[in-house]
């Protein structure tokens, strides 16, 4: 596990939205919580039987309300794309909790960037929770526009 840093003692009373950048081997998060807006890298969990297990303890910890997962609208490998809506409906089925899609074009390329710019090394180590960061952040950004022209 990576970061651990954002826990605080009001963590429980603060509603928190959760990013998820899947992947076949491994799938970083990221948090953000409903009155700062703002998304952090999280962490990066391997993808394997204990996952939902350590997923549940993740939403339950951090009373997460949303998970938002990446998925490419435009993914040329169809295969990809219904894997990763199976997954996302599998989380909402078992974890009872409202997962959203948001639109992960270029995400991984942009978390390589942004990691390189801050002089960071492992990218490989780092990047998947980065990417759900961007995931997150792009979601809670077009959220708020839409509520800024509604009102």
């Amino acid at each position: 596990m990576m970061i651990k840093s954002i826990d605080s003692q009001d963590s429980a009373n603060v509603s928190h939205y959760l990013g998820l950048d899947f992947g076949v081997a491994k799938i970083g998060l990221a948090i953000a919580d409903e009155e700062t807006q703002m998304a952090f890298a999280f962490d990066t969990l391997k993808n394997d039987s204990n996952f939902m297990r350590n997923l549940a303890e993740i939403l339950e910890r951090k009373n997460v309300k949303t998970i938002v997962m990446g998925l490419a609208w435009h993914e040329k490998d169809e295969e990809s794309f219904d894997r990763k809506m199976a997954f996302g409906k599998k989380i909402e089925k078992e974890l009872k909790i409202a997962v959203m899609f948001q639109d992960e074009m270029f995400t991984t390329k942009m978390a390589h960037q942004n990691i390189k710019l801050r002089g960071g090394k492992n990218i490989a180590e780092h990047d998947d929770s980065e990417a759900a960061r961007i995931i997150l952040q792009s979601w809670i950004d077009n959220r708020s526009k839409i509520s800024s022209h509604e009102s």
